[in-house]
């Protein structure tokens, strides 16, 4: 299921509600072995385990799997919002790192939650919380809002 071919039809949430109930995982989150586990309208959940694949040179896991995690969360809290036609892209995202992840971690949550959306920017933040409850890590996100067919139409163009 392609989210561009569908975006006529469903609103934000339909279409990320259709990609859970058919277990479909965008290829960043099957490369990271996470996935989105909770949907509501301006609130989503993804879980994960890191594993040594993602290990950094010191032997922790690198700051990119965290930052993924929570990016995935900003943005799909504001995609769960928005209407059939319209779609975001990451216009800024600022990560705060509190506790090291290591392969013991897991499983990782990293909840998103939708703080403001306008016509053209959406404002979101997350939090990555280890199987022990505590802080890892947190983000906040700027997101430009666009109108899919407008974006189709350049690409053909």
């Amino acid at each position: 299921m392609n989210i561009l071919e569908n975006a006529a039809h469903l609103d934000g949430h339909g279409q990320l509600d259709a990609l859970m109930r058919a277990n479909i995982q965008p290829p960043m989150g099957e490369t990271l072995e996470f996935a989105l586990v909770e949907l509501e309208r301006g609130r989503v959940v993804f879980e994960g385990s890191p594993s040594r694949k993602v290990f950094n040179p010191i032997g922790s896991v690198h700051g990119g799997y965290a930052a993924t995690l929570l990016d995935s969360a900003c943005g799909c809290a504001v995609h769960s919002s928005l209407p059939a036609g319209q779609a975001y892209t990451t216009l800024e995202l600022k990560v705060a790192y509190h506790r090291a992840l290591s392969d013991t971690s897991g499983p990782v949550r990293a909840e998103g939650q939708l703080v403001s959306i306008g016509r053209r920017v959406a404002f979101s933040e997350a939090r990555l919380i280890d199987t022990q409850g505590r802080l890892c890590a947190s983000a906040t996100s700027t997101l430009l809002v666009f109108a899919i067919e407008a974006q189709t139409k350049k690409r053909i163009s």
